[in-house]
């Protein structure tokens, strides 16, 4: 889930069960099938895919499963087509939240997803009512250690065309243009910067603190959405707090 801190996320996702890393492979394949049908297999000319693959590896994805769902997308024409569409709703405590996917069936990704913010105290909207609040942003993650010198990371980062970098607890936060992401990332890590992670996210503007029984259920909420098949992301407005037992769950 995209929440104020991504790379307390990242931790926590490198934490999970192969079962759930297979499920992220699945999403990243679909992703990947995507890109390649739309605009090609040569990383040269599609950048989207050369990013895609950066974020495969960042998962641990084998070469091999990225090299077949290239292939695969490339000449199977007669396989699953999907669809990339957002839905966006609010949950518990007027929090907002946008749904990514990916589906071969629209009424049954629309039921499921509408199930779950039904289900936790929320709903289900319509196009464009939240989506306004979020500003789309490319995010590249360096992890905070006593190799990066702070000022020289900002430097290099803003002379690479790099709109903002924030500084949080065990990361630094690098905000791109959303076009720009792999040429600010090519830059870091031409300079030596190890990038842990780089996406596309949806930007809150603001975000909101809920009470902890609030948080609890939309937390609920969000990882019974991420959960779906057809869920590629979900980005939301709400300051997440995780303790050190949810680091180790």
């Amino acid at each position: 889930m995209s929440g104020h801190s991504k790379w307390n996320n990242i931790k926590r996702q490198k934490g999970k069960s192969d079962a759930a890393k297979g499920k992220v492979f699945t999403k990243i394949g679909r992703e990947i099938t995507v890109c390649v049908r739309n605009s090609g297999a040569d990383i040269n000319t599609n950048t989207k895919l050369r990013d895609l693959i950066q974020k495969a590896k960042q998962n641990n994805m084998p070469n091999d499963t990225i090299d077949r769902c290239i292939k695969k997308a490339s000449g199977d024409m007669n396989s699953v087509d999907y669809t990339a569409i957002n839905y966006e709703g609010y949950g518990i405590g007027g929090s907002a939240v946008i749904v990514e996917a990916l589906t071969d069936n629209k009424n049954r990704t629309a039921g499921d997803i509408r199930h779950y913010f039904d289900k936790y105290n929320g709903s289900l909207g319509t196009t464009g009512c939240v989506s306004y609040s979020f500003e789309q942003k490319g995010v590249l993650i360096i992890e905070k250690n006593e190799k990066v010198n702070e000022d020289e990371l900002m430097m290099t980062a803003l002379e690479a065309g790099a709109l903002d970098v924030e500084v949080e607890e065990d990361s630094y936060e690098v905000y791109t243009i959303s076009n720009d992401i792999s040429k600010v990332q090519q830059s870091l890590e031409s300079a030596g910067y190890e990038i842990v992670s780089s996406e596309v996210s949806f930007i809150p503007q603001t975000e909101i603190t809920l009470s902890q029984e609030q948080e609890n259920i939309f937390k609920t909420m969000i990882e019974k959405l991420e959960d779906l098949d057809d869920v590629q992301e979900v980005y939301h407005n709400v300051c997440l707090s995780y303790d050190d037992e949810d680091d180790e769950e």
